[in-house]
């Protein structure tokens, strides 16, 4: 508990008045640690043109959630979940990025992304860093071959994680408790280190803070990240494959030790 100590002279008045007023803005200002919630948070991919099937998650139970054309048996899909009837057309789409996104959070994912973040000054949304990992092996399409494939391409035996290193927040808007903006920072994939960008979305929800992020990169840069495309000869090579979108929807929790604060 912050306290102020009685000085010779100032048991009230106006600049009592001022140093209490400041007490909310010191107490906003104080840095806060937010914890990724494992079971309420997901990763996902999707490529433009996603051919009725590019596309991936490690939330396969969400029941907002559905596999492509050309999945492996034993889905159960809901039937209003449709898929375009374009079928396996070359058909750019960057708006409905992902297709399947999640609408209520429900604690049903496998821990497949852990991190956490530190903001030193909410009230502006400064001093925010902060580490982000995803576990390549529980990203999946719902075909069992494409999933192997995917996995062989990130080497996840070896480099089992995906990792973003959040140097900063540019925030650009925001609306009501909602806030917009770009997390800068790094992206390591297969161990390669490079400079990324990600659109975010921040807002309450789930009893923390809900985070919508989506990186953007072209084909050709993913090939970059995982050269084992190019030998198996997939849409990057036939420069069918034109973007490449990885994202997160992720719950961030405050720690009780934290939050009792």
């Amino acid at each position: 508990m912050l306290r102020l100590r009685s000085l010779p002279g100032l048991q009230s008045g106006p600049l009592a008045v001022v140093l209490l007023g400041l007490l909310p803005v010191i107490a906003v200002a104080q840095s806060t640690r937010w914890v990724i919630d494992p079971r309420t948070s997901l990763a996902w991919w999707q490529v433009n043109p996603n051919l009725n099937h590019l596309w991936a998650t490690t939330c396969t139970g969400d029941p907002g959630w559905r596999p492509g054309e050309g999945r492996s048996s034993g889905w159960n899909i809901d039937p209003k979940l449709k898929l375009s009837s374009h079928g396996y057309a070359n058909d750019d789409d960057t708006v409905h990025v992902p297709l399947f996104p999640r609408k209520n959070v429900q604690p049903i994912c496998a821990e497949a992304v852990r991190g956490d973040v530190e903001v030193a000054d909410r009230a502006h949304w400064r001093g925010v860093h902060g580490t982000i990992a995803v576990r390549g092996d529980a990203l999946f399409t719902g075909e069992a071959m494409r999933d192997v494939m995917m996995h062989q391409s990130l080497n996840t035996d070896q480099f089992p994680e995906m990792q973003f290193q959040l140097d900063s927040l540019v925030v650009t808007t925001t609306s009501a408790d909602t806030v917009f903006g770009t997390a800068v920072g790094t992206m390591t994939i297969r161990g390669v280190p490079r400079p990324s960008a990600a659109a975010v979305k921040l807002f309450p929800d789930a009893g923390g803070m809900r985070v919508l992020a989506r990186f953007r990169i072209t084909a050709k840069a993913l090939a970059d990240y995982a050269p084992k495309l190019h030998d198996l000869g997939l849409g990057v090579n036939t420069r069918l494959w034109k973007d490449f979108f990885f994202g997160a929807d992720l719950v961030f929790q405050q720690p009780q030790s934290t939050a009792a604060k």
